[in-house]
């Protein structure tokens, strides 16, 4: 698959609590992008901040030439570029990693995120409404405000909630949400907290589903030369930045 290392402007960036939803646009004819791939950006300016930082791709504008992310502000890295101003210039490598599979057509599929990990679930859903598919969402978080463009997502799909302090939709869990009582699904796809896709992936392997999750191994070059990411799997240890970040639960020595 086509990779660029191409400089972006940005045109619109959004706050949401800790996270920054920045739009960015290139004058490159963007490469085929799916859901599930990600960028590793240089954050200029930083004194501390010497590699690449990944990203997940939350949406894509073909027509435009724009990506967007969603940036959650947990370090020194990621809080200067959720510092950067509408015209700064960001230079990305995309788009890295592998990302998920698609469902066939009439299949029921259902996509759980928690917390951040909701960010490529966006782009996921809007491709399958593009393909004729209308996915089921589940969004956890630990309170109402973690749950970023609620309203966005309900639009690709029946979206359901879960809050750690029942702040909105079901208190509790992603895994103790009752549409695991109430509706059968063909398909998985997780992203999240690592303990919180265990859960997950152990749910589905009890109820026999097919299931996807999008593993998030810190990373340093996205290329698979660094070993930094690696991950245990059956076909022994890999690097979760070029044979991932998605994989097959059956894959992973969970």
């Amino acid at each position: 698959m086509t990779k660029q290392i191409t400089d972006f402007k940005l045109v619109e960036s959004q706050g949401f609590g800790r996270s920054v939803l920045m739009r960015l646009r290139s004058e490159q004819v963007l490469p085929a992008i799916v859901p599930g791939q990600f960028v590793q950006v240089c954050v200029d300016g930083s004194p501390s901040t010497y590699l690449r930082r990944p990203i997940s791709i939350h949406d894509v504008d073909v027509e435009q030439n724009e990506i967007t992310l969603l940036v959650q502000q947990v370090g020194e890295g990621t809080r200067h570029l959720a510092a950067l101003k509408v015209g700064d210039t960001i230079n990305m490598v995309l788009p890295l990693g592998n990302g998920f599979s698609l469902p066939e057509k009439g299949e029921k599929c259902l996509l759980v995120g928690g917390g951040i990990g909701i960010a490529p679930l966006y782009y996921f859903a809007k491709v399958l409404n593009e393909k004729g598919i209308r996915p089921t969402l589940l969004l956890g978080g630990k309170s109402q405000s973690d749950l970023l463009r609620l309203a966005d997502y309900q639009r690709f799909g029946e979206t359901f909630v879960t809050t750690e302090d029942g702040s909105l939709g079901e208190k509790g869990f992603v895994t103790m949400h009752s549409v695991w009582r109430n509706q059968d699904f063909d398909k998985i796809y997780v992203c999240g907290p690592k303990p919180m896709m265990k859960a997950v992936a152990k749910l589905a392997d009890e109820k026999g589903v097919w299931c996807e999750v999008s593993l998030e191994n810190l990373m340093a070059c996205g290329l698979g030369a660094c070993l930094c990411c690696v991950e245990d799997t059956v076909d022994g240890h890999v690097c979760v930045c070029k044979e991932g970040p998605v994989f097959n639960i059956r894959r992973l020595k969970w």
